[in-house]
C-alpha cells in the first residue's frame, strides 16, 4: 500500500491520478482499463502511479468508498432543512440523479464493484442502507410515514434511485430530470404517506 502525499505537489498529483482512473475505468470498466491508460491520461509516469497507488484495485476501492462519501455528502446537503421524510425523499431523490449526471463515471465504478470486489459491492450498499433505516425509523417515530420494515424500505427506495440513475442519469438524453424525481416521487409518497 502506497504512501500518503507529503506535499501539495504530491497531493494534487495523486488527485489528478485518482480523476484519470475515474474517467478511464468508468468509460472502459475495470478489466479494459490499464494502469497507463490511466498514466496517460494524467500526463504522468507510469512509475509515478505506483507512488500513490499499490495496484488497480486499490485505486478502483477509493474510487468506490469516494463515490460513497460524496454521495452521502450530497445526500445530506440536499435533504437539510425538508420539513419531513416525504419532503426529503424527493429531495434527496432528484440531488442523486443529478449528481450521477455530473459524475457517471464515478456512478460506473459503483455497479463495477458487483463484479470487481464483491464484498466492496455489498459493504457500499449495506452501509447507505443501515443509515437510510435509521432515517426512516426516526420518520416513523415522528409520524411522517406509515409503519413498517425500514430495512426493506431502505433497500426498495435505494433500488428505485439506481433503477433511475441507470436510465435517466447517465443517459445520453437525460431529459428534465426534475420531472424524473417527481414522477417516482409521486409513487413514494402515495406509498409512504401516513
Amino acid at each position: 500500500m502506497a504512501t500518503a502525499p507529503k506535499t501539495t505537489r504530491g497531493s494534487a498529483r495523486r488527485e489528478q491520478i485518482l480523476r484519470s482512473a475515474e474517467k478511464v475505468i468508468g468509460e472502459k470498466g475495470f478489466s479494459a482499463a490499464s494502469i497507463a491508460e490511466i498514466t496517460g491520461d494524467a500526463k504522468t509516469a507510469l512509475g509515478t502511479f505506483y507512488i500513490y497507488f499499490g495496484s488497480k484495485e486499490e485505486v478502483f476501492r477509493e474510487l468506490l468508498d469516494e463515490m460513497g462519501h460524496l454521495t452521502r455528502r450530497v445526500m445530506t446537503d440536499a435533504v437539510a432543512g425538508a420539513p419531513d421524510r416525504l419532503e426529503a425523499e424527493r429531495r434527496g431523490l432528484l440531488a442523486f440523479l443529478r449528481f450521477v449526471a455530473e459524475r457517471p463515471s464515478l456512478y460506473s465504478i459503483v455497479e463495477q464493484a458487483r463484479f470487481v470486489d464483491q464484498e466492496a459491492y455489498r459493504n457500499y450498499f449495506s452501509r447507505f442502507a443501515a443509515a437510510y433505516s435509521v432515517q426512516l425509523e426516526r420518520a416513523e417515530a415522528a409520524g411522517h410515514v406509515r409503519p413498517g420494515n425500514a430495512e426493506v424500505r431502505a433497500w426498495a427506495l435505494m433500488g428505485i434511485a439506481r433503477s433511475l440513475g441507470d436510465r435517466f442519469g447517465l443517459a445520453e438524453e437525460q431529459g428534465d430530470l426534475e420531472a424524473v424525481a417527481d414522477a417516482a416521487f409521486d409513487m413514494i409518497r402515495d406509498g409512504l404517506a401516513p
